[in-house]
């Protein structure tokens, strides 16, 4: 049957590149989001190849949810985690900063860990998930995306150790991007560096095919993260980040 692979948050933007690509590598891919009409152009491409479900990530059905999809799919080799969502928030507005912690912290916990046992249950597999460059420093702007986006990259190296002392043969891959084109940033900001969504997947999915631990995209915001840690914390507080 090939390579299985499951996408949650394929609905637009890079979700929806990287199951575009994954379908061009020869996957058999299981896509969700919360909204299921507009996984309905994926499913046009190749209908024999896509199963689609309508899951939301904050919802306690959603492993259930997941489960399901895969049993569907036949199976999971690849669960990739795109869902979340992110906004600055400089007046620290309560509804924004826990909707955000509520799907980039618990949502994204339910999920990894709903996909972490299926595989601990079946012969392992691999784990990928989207966070960000943000979650390399506090970013005042941004204060829950920035402090959700440290958890998912910290999650993921502490389940990467527990798969090695379990010997689960569950991998795991951190993708940490900069400030990508897509609606998470159609807000009429302007923003440094941005990346094209398309550009971005091929570069996503050249590093998870290859089973990289850890990739930051693209090169520009590996030198950029490089200098920030340098940064004292002293110094890195009293920046003054664009906005």
């Amino acid at each position: 049957m090939g390579k299985r692979a499951v996408i949650m948050g394929a609905s637009s933007g890079l979700g929806f590149e990287i199951s575009r690509l994954l379908l061009e590598r020869g996957y058999h891919i299981g896509i969700a989001a919360r909204r299921n009409d507009r996984l309905q152009a994926l499913k046009h491409i190749a209908p024999d190849k896509v199963e689609t479900a309508c899951i939301d990530v904050t919802s306690p059905q959603a492993p259930a949810q997941l489960e399901e999809l895969i049993a569907r799919l036949g199976g999971i080799d690849l669960y990739m985690h795109v869902a979340g969502i992110g906004s600055q928030n400089m007046e620290l507005q309560e509804h924004i900063e826990l909707e955000t912690v509520q799907t980039n912290a618990v949502g994204f916990v339910r999920m990894i860990g709903a996909a972490y046992r299926h595989m601990a249950l079946h012969g392992g597999g691999h784990i990928a998930a989207i966070s960000s460059i943000a979650g390399t420093k506090g970013l005042g702007p941004a204060p829950a995306y920035s402090a959700t986006k440290a958890l998912q990259s910290t999650y993921i190296e502490a389940l990467d150790q527990q798969s090695r002392l379990r010997k689960l043969n569950i991998t795991f891959t951190d993708i940490r991007p900069g400030f990508v084109h897509t609606d998470l940033l159609n807000d009429g900001r302007k923003y440094p560096m941005l990346m094209h969504c398309d550009s971005t997947a091929q570069l996503i999915v050249k590093a998870v095919t290859a089973r990289r631990a850890v990739k930051v995209v693209d090169w520009r915001y590996r030198l950029v993260t490089c200098a920030w840690k340098l940064l004292p914390r002293w110094l890195w507080v009293r920046m003054p980040i664009s906005q």
